[in-house]
């Protein structure tokens, strides 16, 4: 995840029907290599927001389902916006016994807006590729009086300086412009930056932020599942994509022995309608 204001002018800014495909090349791969968030989390974001069994949720670009299933299995109903057919046949797989959610193929820019009808909106790391005026007013509208904004955030397979300095030998070779280094330390910093977002849209207040992280251990085919479904590396031509990844096995094969054990950071923003 990049700098937020960076990374919603970026996404923001893309055509709305580019928005609508950009994942399909890895919907499948996004589905089995993104993982969820952490339950206790979710029963974090429930206990600050106080939301009652039969709540219902607004979810902004739900994906495949990644944060949909967890609410689903805790019986709230759901309306669940996603512009991406791929991911929209994916999440309504994974969503078919939960007969309280609903998942409607469209961008939350196009949805025709429900006023004041949900208890919450959620968004897991979605929101930035939304413009900002027109996010936050919208998600405001949407809430009753009393509504919470939820912002969920995965940031998976942060590696170590180490690792990185193994592996950043590759991308010089294929992918330099992605060679640079971002610790911890710098996606919980930009993580925080959130917050000046959704105050400065001046809909909402008394903004919540907290996180929690766990090590992960890949294999090498898992790694590079996982890097395939980042924008960054949609982005990148298929041949240099190739070349790049088939580098990168070969130093976590060599080094690591077809193993990496790194960081996933998980964090929410709870915050509540003006």
């Amino acid at each position: 995840m990049g700098d937020p204001a960076q990374t919603t002018k970026q996404y923001a800014n893309k055509d709305l029907e580019q928005k609508k495909t950009w994942y399909s090349p890895a919907a499948e791969a996004y589905n089995k290599a993104r993982p969820h968030y952490p339950k206790a989390l979710i029963e974090r974001v429930i206990e600050l927001t106080q939301l009652d069994d039969d709540a219902t949720i607004l979810e902004i670009g739900c994906g495949p389902g990644t944060a949909t299933v967890t609410f689903a299995e805790l019986g709230f109903s759901m309306l669940c916006l996603e512009p991406n057919p791929d991911f929209c046949a994916i999440a309504r797989r994974n969503c078919a016994k939960y007969s309280k959610v609903k998942i409607q193929t469209t961008s939350f820019e196009e949805w025709n807006l429900e006023a004041q009808r949900f208890n919450a909106v959620l968004a897991a790391t979605s929101i930035h590729w939304i413009p900002p005026e027109v996010a936050y007013p919208k998600v405001a509208n949407a809430l009753q009086d009393d509504g919470a904004l939820i912002l969920l955030a995965n940031v998976p397979a942060i590696p170590s300086y180490e690792v990185y300095q193994v592996l950043q030998e590759v991308y010089q070779v294929h992918a330099p412009s992605l060679s640079h280094y971002k610790g911890k330390e710098n996606h919980e910093a930009e993580l925080r930056e959130l917050e000046r977002i959704v105050i400065s849209s001046g809909q909402f207040k008394d903004v919540v932020f907290e996180e929690t992280d766990w090590e992960v251990t890949y294999n090498v085919d898992e790694y590079l599942t996982l890097l395939s479904t980042f924008s960054q590396y949609l982005e990148l031509d298929a041949k240099i994509r190739n070349a790049l990844f088939e580098g990168l096995r070969h130093k976590i094969d060599e080094n690591f022995a077809g193993r990496l054990q790194l960081s996933n950071l998980s964090a929410f923003h709870v915050a509540q309608k003006n």
